[in-house]
């Protein structure tokens, strides 16, 4: 299986080489470390004597984000045990390695290997990690097959299983129970994801409910939230609409929503968060292009690279362009309303909206969130989110918040209500984890009791 797996990657290889070259020269996102993750390179520090290891992998800024509060809550709980263990990370993209590097430190952080044998093999040498923990649905046949060899256990945590990814799995059923099998532990964030990862075969399955509740913050009084406020020109007092991890042309819509509403809400702030970084630059020419229109008169935008190199604009700029990675997650502390990206067109599934959530933004967010259908069912559910379709219908419900400041707080304090209501899942995991290094054997299925109708699947 291996060496067939290998020649088949191989091909792949080949084929997507040109891709991956046109990628770096073109100047936009590059394919994160592609040689490195191609002979197996993991240069990590090495295992302190005594200690324990685990390898958390998280393959883009979301869930290495998540696993940072994992092992959080491990070393708390591990500490109360007596227990010493040490976390190592790997993600496969270029932003995933850039906050786990801030989080763990470049010593404790490498690019995940690609799936050839001779690559997981010798980074699983280097890491020598007593677990390996994979965030969400992170299944490689090689990375599991060699770490079954090795005798490391595999958890799969915050385990989402959709029903279109539980579909492509059945067209292969006997390669995703394969896997599965050498699973040794699922930790599902919700009975119906628990029951597609037990219908596949998963031998092990435990719900434990959404870690993304447990990995906010929702303090408004932290020092990074009000560093960045201080820096903005923001105070508490200013109205912000906050469009983040954008794509195109969810940008567009909420300039278009800013610019409607300004002359009504002479205070209004916008800031544009898009999903890549690199964005920013064709963002950046769009914007000049955009400003100079006859509606735009008087508007003038900022970049946040610029914000205290001495380019500040006083009184500040009324659009803001963050063009850095890994603040997303204090910025929301700063919006009065939030669109959260990634949701309008149907591509991308949606992005957390967990974060403005916890800080009790006016939270809105497209129809297209597969990626949270559970976290979005609990919102709806509550009254504490709404569905925009369109520009106009983002635009209608930005006006209600500004000129109905009750709804928007109301709608904002529901929000935080169901994060708060739903955390606990990170401690419920990490005690699972423990217990693996621990030596003491997980529990037998638990899902959801029942039976869904495969239609439903």
């Amino acid at each position: 299986m291996p060496l067939a797996l290998d020649l088949v990657y191989l091909v792949v290889t080949v084929i997507a080489l040109p891709w991956v070259i046109w990628r770096k020269l073109a100047g936009g996102r590059p394919v994160a470390a592609p040689v490195a993750r191609f002979l197996g390179r993991a240069p990590v520090a090495p295992r302190p004597a005594g200690s324990k290891r685990v390898w958390l992998h998280g393959v883009s800024v979301g869930e290495v984000q998540l696993l940072a509060t994992v092992a959080t809550e491990l070393a708390r709980q591990a500490e109360a045990t007596g227990l010493a263990v040490e976390c190592v990370v790997s993600s496969s993209t270029t932003t995933g390695l850039a906050v786990a590097e801030r989080r763990f430190g470049p010593d404790r952080t490498f690019p995940c290997p690609l799936d050839f044998s001779w690559a997981v093999r010798r980074v699983l040498r280097q890491v020598d990690a007593d677990l390996l923990v994979l965030g969400e649905l992170e299944l490689w046949p090689n990375l599991l097959t060699a770490a079954a060899a090795r005798g490391v256990p595999v958890v799969v945590v915050n385990g989402r299983m959709s029903p279109r990814s539980f579909r492509g799995f059945s067209r292969v059923r006997s390669l995703a129970t394969a896997m599965l099998r050498r699973v040794r532990l699922v930790l599902a964030r919700s009975r119906e994801d628990a029951e597609r990862f037990s219908r596949l075969g998963a031998p092990t399955v435990a719900t434990v409910g959404s870690l993304k509740f447990d990995g906010v913050s929702g303090d408004r009084q932290a020092a990074p939230v009000q560093d960045l406020r201080q820096l903005a020109g923001i105070t508490s007092t200013t109205p912000v609409l906050l469009a983040g991890s954008t794509q195109e042309p969810e940008e567009a819509l909420a300039v278009a929503t800013f610019l409607s509403l300004r002359p009504r809400h002479p205070a209004l702030r916008l800031i544009l968060v898009p999903r890549h970084a690199e964005r920013s630059v064709a963002l950046a020419g769009w914007l000049d292009e955009r400003l100079r229109e006859q509606d735009a008169e008087g508007i003038r935008w900022v970049r946040r690279s610029h914000l205290g190199s001495g380019d500040r604009t006083d009184p500040p700029a009324d659009i803001l362009l963050v063009d850095v990675t890994g603040e997303l997650a204090a910025w929301w502390g700063v919006a009065t309303v939030a669109f959260v990206g990634g949701s309008l067109d149907g591509r991308r599934g949606g992005q957390n909206m967990l974060e403005p959530a916890a800080y009790g933004a006016a939270l809105c967010f497209g129809p297209h969130t597969r990626n949270f259908r559970t976290e979005v069912a609990e919102l709806l559910a509550a009254d504490a989110a709404r569905v925009v379709t369109d520009g106009d219908s983002l635009n209608a419900f930005v006006a209600r918040c500004l000129e109905e400041p009750a709804f928007a707080l109301t709608l904002g304090e529901q929000a935080r209500g169901v994060v708060d209501s739903n955390r606990g899942g990170t401690a419920a995991t990490v005690n699972h984890l423990l217990g693996l290094l621990l030596g003491v054997s997980p529990p037998t299925v638990v899902g959801s009791g029942q039976n869904p109708d495969t239609d439903s699947l």
